[in-house]
C-alpha cells in the first residue's frame, strides 16, 4: 500500500487479488447478498485509491508510535464505512425478510466449511438473528481472525471494549443457536 501511495497505483491490483476474497466474506456476512458484497469490495477499492495519501505505513515514525500502518486494519475500517455509506445513502432496511442460506453459497466463505450442512444452516439462521453490531463483531473476530485491537481500531473503541462485546455477542449467539436448534 505503501508504494500505492507514493504514486504506484498498478500495485492496487496485486492488493486486490490478496483482500478481495476476504472482504467478500466479511460483506456477504453483513449484507446477506453475495452481488451486493461484490459492489462494496469494488466500492472499498475505489475509496482505498481515492484515499491512498491518508495511509500511514508501519516504517513511518509517526505513524508506528500512533499504532497505525497495518493495511488489513485499514482496509476494513474503509470497507465498514463503505457498507455503512451504502445503507445511508440507499436507504435500505438493514432487516430484510430473505434468508441467509439462499445468498451465501460462496465457496471460499469459512461459514460454509463447517462441518454438517444442518449445524450450518442453523448457525445462519442464528447469526442472521443477531442485531448487526453483533454480528459484525462475531465477522471480525472469528470469519476475519482479526485480533481484539485491530477490531478496535476498526470501530473506534478499546480492545477491552471489543472484548466484551465479542463475549456478549458469543453469548447471545448460543442462546438463539439453541432456540433455532430446538425449532428444527
Amino acid at each position: 500500500m505503501a508504494k500505492v501511495r507514493d504514486g504506484d497505483p498498478e500495485k492496487l491490483g496485486l492488493l486486490y487479488e490478496r483482500y478481495k476474497r476476504p472482504l467478500l466474506g466479511f460483506f456477504v456476512g453483513m449484507v446477506r447478498d453475495k452481488e451486493l458484497g461484490e459492489d462494496l469490495v469494488q466500492n472499498t477499492f475505489m475509496r482505498i485509491l481515492k484515499y491512498k495519501h491518508l495511509f500511514r505505513s508501519p516504517q513511518d515514525v509517526e505513524a508506528a508510535t500512533r499504532g497505525e500502518g497495518d493495511f488489513r486494519t485499514w482496509m476494513f475500517h474503509i470497507a465498514r464505512n463503505v457498507k455503512n455509506d451504502h445503507f445511508r445513502k440507499n436507504k435500505v432496511i438493514h432487516e430484510k425478510v430473505e434468508k441467509w442460506e439462499g445468498k451465501i453459497k460462496d465457496e471460499g466463505n469459512p461459514l460454509l466449511e463447517w462441518e454438517g450442512e444442518d449445524e450450518q444452516r442453523m448457525l445462519a439462521i442464528a447469526l442472521e438473528k443477531l442485531p448487526e453490531d453483533k454480528r459484525e463483531v462475531l465477522l471480525l473476530s472469528k470469519y476475519q481472525e482479526k485480533k481484539y485491537k485491530e477490531i478496535g481500531e476498526i470501530l473506534g473503541c478499546t480492545e477491552g471494549t471489543v472484548k466484551v462485546k465479542v463475549f456478549r455477542a458469543l453469548q447471545d449467539l448460543k442462546v438463539i443457536y439453541q432456540q433455532v436448534e430446538k425449532m428444527m
